[in-house]
Parts: structure tokens; C-alpha cells; sequence
């Protein structure tokens, strides 16, 4: 299997290169579990933070750790979790549909409303492990947007593909889209 190696820090990673379509394939970054290089990330970000915020918020489900350890090194202790399905305890849940490039159907993005309640008013920074196509981010967004909550920075530890180019995003590193061959696409 081919692969892609990816330095953060002093962490490095041999990601290996997997289809997602029949053109297209995307070295396999997985935060979830990965607390060394989660750890690593969010202290390379701290610098990026903006200097007033009141919440990190991030997407289910690999930029959970990220969204904890950056919490905690800024002085948050309570970061918030955009769910992916509508759970038991919410009470009136908020709730918006995106299309992600490793997914292959539409997914929904749910704010419990207790959460929403707590982010009215409030500055906010969404954090990400990845930032591809920019659809679950921009979905993320217009699910916070609902909240009266004031988005003040967008972090990612990767850019990938195109989303390299964004300058609404703040992020460490670029990650590249790949052939199914495994050579690199060009931007």
C-alpha cells in the first residue's frame, strides 16, 4: 500500500493513500486515538487562536480530542460537540444535513439546544482535524450561526486539496489529494 508521510511537530505519520472515488484518493488521516499527535497539534494551533473567545466547538468525530486538549491549553475547560445523529438526552436539538468527501451519503449535524442556549451571544472557534471540500465546515457554521453565537476563527490541523488556498481557515499543514495510482493531484 502506498502512503503518505506527514510531519506535525515532532510526529510523524506513514498515512496510508485509499480510494474514495473512482478518480480520487485521499491519504488516510485518523486523530481519533492518535493522542500524541492530537496533543502535539493543539499546541502548535494555540498561537493561532484568536485572543477573545468564549467556546471551541468542533464536528463529531475525529476533531473531538483536538477540541479537548486545545480547550484545556487555553484555559477553556468546556469545549462542545456538533453531533452527527439526534441523541436521547438533547432537548430541542438544532439540526442540519452536509456531504462529506468521505462519505457517501448526506449526514446530519446536530447542536443539542442546551448547547445552543450556552453559545448565544458568545465568540466562537470551530476546529476541525481536517478541511477538505469545506462542506462540513460550512454546515458547522451555519448550524452556530443559528445559535446568535459569533464564529471569530476556523482551525484545522490539515487543509486538503483546495482548501489549502481558503484564508477563512487557519491550519498547520497542507494535505494533498492523490490519484488512485497514489501520485499526487495538482491544485
Amino acid at each position: 500500500m502506498k502512503t503518505y508521510q506527514l510531519t506535525i511537530g515532532d510526529q510523524q505519520r506513514d498515512l496510508p493513500i485509499v480510494p474514495i472515488s473512482d478518480d480520487t484518493a485521499i491519504a488516510s488521516f485518523v486523530l481519533l486515538g492518535d493522542d500524541a499527535m492530537s496533543y502535539t497539534a493543539a499546541k502548535l494551533l494555540l498561537p493561532k487562536l484568536p485572543a477573545d473567545f468564549d467556546y471551541i466547538v468542533t464536528v463529531e468525530s475525529k476533531g473531538i480530542s483536538l477540541a479537548h486538549d486545545l480547550a484545556l491549553l487555553s484555559n477553556h475547560p468546556h469545549s462542545l460537540v456538533i453531533r452527527k445523529s439526534v441523541k436521547g438526552y438533547m432537548q430541542h436539538p438544532l439540526e442540519t444535513h452536509v456531504n462529506a468527501i468521505t462519505t457517501n451519503h448526506e449526514q446530519e449535524l446536530v447542536l443539542d439546544g442546551n448547547d445552543a442556549t450556552k453559545l448565544r451571544g458568545k465568540r466562537v472557534v470551530l476546529v476541525d482535524d481536517v478541511i477538505s471540500t469545506g462542506g462540513s465546515i460550512h454546515a458547522a457554521s451555519e448550524l452556530l450561526n443559528k445559535t446568535g453565537c459569533q464564529i471569530v476563527g476556523k482551525l484545522a490541523i490539515l487543509a486538503e486539496g483546495a482548501a489549502a488556498k481558503r484564508t477563512d481557515i487557519q491550519f498547520l499543514e497542507p494535505l494533498p489529494l492523490f490519484n488512485l495510482d497514489g501520485t499526487i493531484k495538482p491544485n
